[in-house]
C-alpha cells in the first residue's frame, strides 16, 4: 500500500513536471514570437524629394515628349482649362512654362492620394541639379531650387602605356578625369606626344546629388604629372574670392596657363610638324615647305581657338578648305584649315578653348585633320619652337598663402601608390615586358 502510494505520488510528480516543462516551452516560444514579431515590425521609410513627402501624394514622373506642352500634360491628367490658364498666368514671371519647357527633360507630378489622382503640384528639372516647382494645391506658388550635392575627395593614379584615356580607364577611372587633366596640362604638356612610363597622380572630387547620384568629376584638386623624367605640379587655387576666380599653379607658384594652348584638339596626335625642307613624293620629291603643323583627329573632332582673339577671316579657299583666322593681338595670329565646318564668323570675339569649328578633310588634305598655322608678327613660325608669353603669375602678397596651403596636399600627393605592375618599354628592343614598378 506504502509502496502503491509512492509510485501515485511518483506519477504525479512526472506529471508536473512534464506540465511545468510545458510551461515554460510555451511561454519561451510565446516570447521568441513576440521578438520575432517585434523584430519584423518596421515603420515605414518616409521618402523625400523636392522638399516633399512623396508619401502623401500619388507620384507620376515622365519626360517631355514631342508636343508636350505644359497644358497638355495637366490637361490629360483631369486639370480643367481655367484651371490651367490661371496656374500659367501667375507662374510666368517666375517661370514661364509657355517657352521653358525643354524636349527630354524630366517632370514630376505630385498628385492627390485618392482615386481621382488629381495633379496638385508640377516639378520640372532643367538640369540634374535644379528644378523648378508649380506648387497649386492650395495657392499657386512658383520657385526654383536646388537637389542637395555631395562632393566626395578621391585618389588616381597611373603609368602611361598608351595615352592617359588609356590609362585611367585600366585604373576603372571615368574618361572625364582624363580630359580635365589634359585641360590643366594644355599648356605645359603636348598630349599627343607622351612617353611609356609618364605617370600621373591626381587627388579631385566626385559630385553627388541626392547622396547617390552621380553627376560627375567636380574639380581636380591637384595632380602630378611625371612627362620625359620632369615633375609637373598643378595646384588649384583661388586668386580672386570676390569675382572667384581660380587658376592652377606649380608648385613653385608659377601659373600653369601660357597665352596660347599647346594644341587646337584634344587627344590628337601630329601627323606632320612645321618643316620648311619637306620632301613630298607627289610632287617628285621636291621641296615644298610646310609652314604648320598637322594634328590627326577624327572627322567632327572640335576646334579650339589657342588663345583670345577676334576672326578675321573665315571662309573657303582652294587649298584650305573650310577656314577660320584669329588675330589674338598686335604680334600673333593662328589659322586652322581644313575643317569640315566652321563654327563662327569674321567678328566674332573668340576666348581661348571655345569652339571655333569641327575637323575634316577639305581643300587639299589626304584625310582628317587639321594644319594649324601660326604668325608671329606678320611671319609664319613653328609655334613649339617659340617662347610663349605665360599668364599673370600669382601676386606677391598671395604666393606665402599659397605656398602654405599646398603643403599638406603635395604630401597627399607623394604618399598615392602607383600600381604594382606597369608595361615597361625596353630600351634596347621594342618588345615589351612586365616589371615590378619601383617609386
Amino acid at each position: 500500500m506504502e509502496s502503491t502510494g509512492i509510485r501515485r505520488l511518483g506519477k504525479k510528480c512526472l506529471i508536473a513536471s512534464i506540465c511545468f516543462i510545458s510551461i515554460l516551452s510555451c511561454k519561451k516560444e510565446v516570447e521568441n514570437n513576440n521578438a520575432l514579431d517585434t523584430a519584423l515590425i518596421e515603420e515605414p521609410k518616409e521618402i523625400f524629394e523636392f522638399g516633399f513627402n512623396l508619401e502623401d501624394y500619388v507620384v507620376k514622373k515622365d519626360t517631355i515628349k514631342n508636343g508636350d506642352t505644359f497644358g497638355k500634360i495637366l490637361e490629360r491628367n483631369n486639370i480643367s482649362y481655367p484651371k490651367i490658364f490661371e496656374i500659367t498666368e501667375k507662374s510666368k514671371d517666375s517661370f514661364d512654362v509657355s517657352r521653358n519647357l525643354q524636349l527630354g527633360k524630366p517632370y514630376t507630378l505630385l498628385c492627390s492620394n485618392d482615386s481621382l489622382q488629381t495633379p496638385k503640384c508640377f516639378i520640372y528639372q532643367p538640369t540634374k541639379e535644379r528644378y523648378v516647382v508649380i506648387d497649386f494645391q492650395d495657392s499657386i506658388k512658383t520657385y526654383t531650387s536646388y537637389k542637395p550635392i555631395k562632393y566626395v575627395e578621391k585618389t588616381a593614379s597611373g603609368v602611361i602605356t598608351s595615352n592617359i584615356s588609356q590609362a585611367m580607364s585600366d585604373q576603372g577611372k571615368p574618361f572625364m578625369l582624363a580630359l580635365k587633366m589634359s585641360d590643366i596640362y594644355a599648356w605645359t604638356i603636348d598630349f599627343s606626344r607622351l612617353q611609356k612610363n609618364d605617370k600621373y597622380k591626381v587627388v579631385y572630387t566626385e559630385k553627388y546629388i541626392d547622396d547617390s547620384i552621380y553627376a560627375g568629376i567636380h574639380e581636380i584638386k591637384a595632380a602630378y604629372f611625371e612627362h620625359n623624367k620632369e615633375p609637373f605640379y598643378a595646384f588649384e587655387f583661388e586668386t580672386d574670392s570676390v569675382l572667384g576666380i581660380r587658376d592652377y599653379f606649380s608648385d613653385e607658384a608659377k601659373n600653369l596657363r601660357r597665352a596660347f594652348l599647346k594644341a587646337p584638339v584634344s587627344f590628337s596626335r601630329i601627323s606632320s610638324r612645321y618643316n620648311l625642307k619637306r620632301r613630298i613624293a607627289h610632287y617628285g620629291y621636291r621641296v615644298k615647305p610646310h609652314r604648320g603643323t598637322d594634328f590627326a583627329a577624327p572627322n567632327g573632332t572640335p576646334i579650339m581657338s589657342t588663345a583670345n582673339g577676334t576672326v578675321t577671316r573665315s571662309g573657303y579657299g582652294l587649298g584650305n578648305g573650310k577656314f577660320v583666322k584669329v588675330k589674338h593681338n598686335a604680334t600673333y595670329s593662328t589659322q586652322y584649315l581644313h575643317m569640315s565646318k566652321r563654327n563662327v564668323k569674321v567678328g566674332d570675339f573668340v576666348k581661348q578653348g571655345e569652339v571655333i569649328g569641327y575637323v575634316g578633310n577639305t581643300g587639299s588634305s589626304s584625310g582628317n585633320h587639321v594644319c594649324y598655322r601660326f604668325w608671329k608678327n606678320g611671319k609664319e613660325v613653328d609655334p613649339f619652337k617659340e617662347k610663349l608669353p605665360e599668364a599673370k603669375p600669382i601676386s606677391d602678397s598671395l604666393k606665402i598663402e599659397f605656398l602654405e596651403y599646398i603643403k599638406p596636399i603635395k604630401k597627399q600627393l607623394e604618399l598615392l601608390d602607383y600600381p604594382k605592375k606597369v608595361i615597361e618599354t625596353d630600351s634596347l628592343n621594342t618588345e615589351f615586358k612586365e616589371n615590378k614598378l619601383i617609386s
